[in-house]
């Protein structure tokens, strides 16, 4: 027998081995080489938990479908489809759930009341009344409307005038017509010899807001060569165009701006340069693919990069919009102006947090060129939750994640289903959450994997992406967190652009900007009734009782109930206590109050002067933390008609802050995180998400009698005197056997690119 055949069969032989294992394991386990399913017992997670939670869930699309109906049936005014609307028609901005009372809410999540009606809310533009205007209704009960109440006044004060709308597609698509149509052909040799316009190859961005006073609506639009990556490639041409008339017909340039120098409108930019009067900087032609800002790798693929793997299944279940994991259960839905939210947050049984939502993504530019200087993104007013990206398996979550689909309803009078917008997975972070090896006296180890649960979705909004996370650990902690990526925001570098940013490409400035993050976190710890406590160390001068002409300098504990609301808002540059918690009525074993403490993962600087016209439309961006008595009248703490209006504000968060008393009180934290983003070389081809990470974390503070993660099954611990190669001792030692089978991994599929458009 010659050498080659006795490696054929020893590579056989070795086959048949690791067969038999794997079927030895599985027998020992649910059928299938690795069971992707949970097991079969799940703390918090029965049927009756997962029915309940579908009272916060997002409508379905026949839902959608049947608001649509009720309203084209029962409104009284014709409606057409928004993809195609002028400014002059009525439409349908967007259709979402409206979620109960709180109160309402708790009775039946308690079991002491009925199921809250269901019902929907429907933002419309209406465009073609006597006085164009935003309504918004309440539609219900669901699934069969019966109903429908405008409650626009009773939200607001006030009706909402029509130049608030939020921008629909429509209007994008009759700007960059007129401007194809209109604007350019006024400037024909300038956009010829110049821009070597074709009318595809130039792509634009649109700013916000729009003017300098309540009612108008002129914005400037910056042009850059349409390529991959096209943020990345302005070509110095800036145009100022006045929307506001619904008429189309009626719309005009109000100036134009190129290479530094303002223009009356394209006429005379065109007549300056064939006069030989303008000062010209023609751009290099780019490729399709971007050059410098293609993200296409420069590397051949080599070793895969590794793949965390399950090896009796996923932990964690999901049931309806339902999660439950190591004693966590909570809903999750998503609002399609704000984002992802959390409703019904248990820990062990315990609701902890009534509400954890996103509420508002602030960027504020710097820069010398006007859309840049000019651009405050609210955006809200986009549609957080409406441009959430389609998730890619095994990049944007782990390929073996659970993935959530969402129909929504925008601008159209048909839903769509967003593919995988939310994934769900367990992640071991590397580290140990907890752990000693002791090695005086007696000796053992004692350790806990930090393996949480992350719930999570990432918006693609224009140039930016934002990943939002959700984590919960195995200690009873939340963790908020928002990772930014995606490209800068860039203006054509000239003059004294380098005041404002760096230079980044032959003529690309990376323009300054902050970003400010908001968060509406409802705390309901041990009962809704919470006080605000403040915890801090002092220092105090003491005799050393042993030798009293010494003196010691200890830290003490301090403590401080705020109180009132002027007392617990804290502005970005105050200090403001180390530990912040939410206090319950009851107490701990060791006879502390029981709490949740807010702790704030943030670098953000500078606020807006609170001198702008406009910045009581941000004024949540003020505080890094503010809590206030919760009222149904004070939902959220900005709006999506902030951002077209911001000179009167449709919400003005300041005003919720008027002192109140908050002792014992039903209370609300509004978390503003944030950081400066300085873009540089490395920012090419776009952001990369280290670094560029912020949040806060909710900690129980005395909630527990000890630890809870002490009860966790994934604890290891073991002595001296131990066998620690048992698996009866030492868990972690079977896993060599338990991860012998490869994973059963789904094909890779993407839908990501359905339903677009392009303009």
């Amino acid at each position: 027998m010659n050498v080659k055949t006795v490696l054929v069969l020893l590579v056989l032989a070795l086959a048949t081995i690791f067969a038999l294992v794997c079927v030895l394991l599985t027998r020992e386990r649910a059928p299938g080489a690795c069971p992707q399913q949970p097991p079969e017992q799940q703390e918090e997670d029965d049927d009756g938990a997962a029915e309940r939670s579908l009272v916060f869930a997002d409508l379905s699309a026949e839902e959608l479908a049947q608001v649509v109906r009720y309203l084209r049936a029962e409104l009284g005014v014709p409606l057409v489809e928004a993809s195609r609307a002028l400014p002059s028609d009525n439409c349908i901005c967007w259709v979402e759930v409206q979620p109960p009372g709180k109160a309402e809410a708790l009775r039946f999540l308690d079991g002491a009341g009925a199921w809250p009606a269901r019902e929907a809310l429907a933002v419309l533009h209406l465009g073609a009344q006597a006085e164009p205007n935003v309504t918004e209704y309440v539609v219900g009960p669901l699934p069969a409307p019966t109903y429908h109440r405008d409650v626009t006044v009773r939200k607001y004060g006030a009706g909402l005038p029509y130049h608030r709308r939020p921008a629909l597609a429509a209007e994008y698509k009759q700007v960059a017509e007129f401007l194809r149509s209109q604007v350019f052909p006024t400037a024909p040799s300038f956009m010829r010899q110049v821009m070597e316009y074709n009318e595809t190859n130039l792509a634009f961005v649109t700013t916000a807001p729009r003017g300098f006073q309540s009612g108008d609506r002129t914005t400037w639009f910056v042009l850059f060569q349409n390529v991959s990556g096209f943020f990345l490639h302005p070509v110095g041409l800036e145009v100022l165009v006045d929307h506001s008339s619904l008429d189309v017909s009626r719309w005009a340039v109000s100036s134009v701006f190129y290479n530094g120098q303002y223009y009356r409108d394209m006429a005379q930019l065109e007549g300056a340069y064939v006069q030989g009067r303008l000062g010209v900087e023609k751009v290099k032609k780019v490729p399709w693919d971007g050059d410098f800002s293609s993200m296409k790798p420069r590397a051949a693929p080599a070793a895969r990069f590794p793949v965390q793997h399950e090896p009796q299944g996923p932990r964690y279940s999901v049931r309806n919009n339902h999660v439950a994991f190591q004693g966590w259960s909570f809903a999750f839905g998503m609002s399609a102006s704000r984002g992802p939210r959390l409703f019904d947050v248990r820990h062990r049984g315990e609701r902890i947090a009534y509400e954890i939502s996103v509420q508002e993504a602030l960027s504020v530019y710097g820069s010398n060129s006007p859309g840049g200087m000019s651009t405050r993104y609210m955006d809200g007013s986009f549609g957080i939750g409406r441009f959430s990206s389609p998730l890619v398996r095994g990049v944007d979550c782990p390929y073996s994640a659970a993935y959530v689909d969402m129909p929504y309803l925008a601008a159209s009078h048909v839903s769509r289903m967003a593919k995988n917008t939310l994934c769900i997975f367990e992640h071991n972070l590397g580290s140990p959450l907890r752990r000693h090896y002791s090695d005086l006296q007696s000796f053992y180890y004692g350790g806990l994997v930090n393996s949480a649960l992350v719930v999570r979705s990432i918006t693609a909004l224009g140039n930016y992406d934002y990943v939002w996370d959700f984590i919960f650990y195995q200690n009873g902690a939340i963790e908020a967190k928002v990772q930014a990526t995606g490209y800068m925001s860039s203006s054509f570098l000239h003059g004294d652009g380098l005041r404002y940013g760096n230079r980044v490409g032959e003529h690309t400035l990376g323009t300054v900007h902050t970003h400010s993050i908001n968060y509406k976190v409802d705390l309901d710890v041990g009962g809704v009734k919470n006080t605000l406590v403040a915890h801090d160390v002092a220092f105090e001068m003491a005799r050393a009782p042993w030798s009293p002409e010494q003196h010691v300098e200890r830290p003490r504990l301090t403590k401080q109930v705020l109180d009132t609301e002027d007392q617990a808002a804290f502005r970005h540059q105050s200090k403001m206590p180390r530990c912040i918690y939410f206090a319950a009525n009851g107490k701990n074993k060791w006879g502390h109050q029981r709490g949740y403490r807010i702790q704030l993962v943030s670098f953000a600087g500078e606020h807006m002067p609170e001198t702008s016209p406009m910045e009581r439309a941000i004024s949540w961006a003020r505080y890094k933390l503010a809590v206030t008595k919760r009222k149904e009248e004070e939902p959220t703490s900005s709006s999506i008609y902030n951002q077209n209006d911001p000179w009167t504000p449709t919400v003005a968060f300041a005003d919720f802050i008027d002192n109140e008393t908050i002792a014992n009180e039903d209370l609300v934290a509004w978390i503003t995180t944030g950081f400066l983003h300085i873009p540089h070389a490395e920012d090419l081809p776009n952001t990369v998400t280290v670094g560029n990470s912020v949040g806060f974390l909710l900690r129980p503070y005395n909630y527990y009698d000890l630890d809870p993660s002490i009860y966790s099954p994934d604890g290891v611990f073991f002595t001296s005197e131990q066998d620690f190669t048992s698996c009866d001792v030492n868990s972690v030692a079977c896993l060599p056997k338990r991860a012998a089978c490869p994973p059963n991994l789904p094909p890779f599929t993407y839908d990501g690119f359905q339903n677009m458009s392009r303009f």
